[in-house]
């Protein structure tokens, strides 16, 4: 413990449940979880200016990456159905 910082006595405390904003807060981010990533400074500046009227460029992002996912999915799927129907035509 660095001994230049005083002792916080947090017995008091509020549960951040019990605090309207925090609460809040807290419902919002669930199943969120907190990452540090680097992307380059294009990219980036791209999906900002997307919601420069307003909005959370993070949610885009989020977006975007959950588009790919389900594309990603969706293209094993579209695979089988293609060899399946190439099977079935040649029989």
């Amino acid at each position: 413990m660095n001994n230049d910082m005083p002792e916080l006595d947090f017995s008091g405390a509020k549960r951040a449940a019990d605090v309207p904003q925090l609460a809040r807060i807290q419902k919002e981010n669930k199943g969120k979880e907190h990452i540090t990533i680097r992307l380059d400074a294009d990219v980036l500046a791209w999906f900002r200016s997307q919601v420069a009227g307003g909005g959370n460029y993070q949610t885009l992002i989020n977006e975007a990456l959950r588009a790919y996912m389900h594309e990603r999915d969706g293209s094993l799927e579209r695979t089988l159905r293609r060899v399946i129907r190439e099977e079935l035509h040649v029989i």
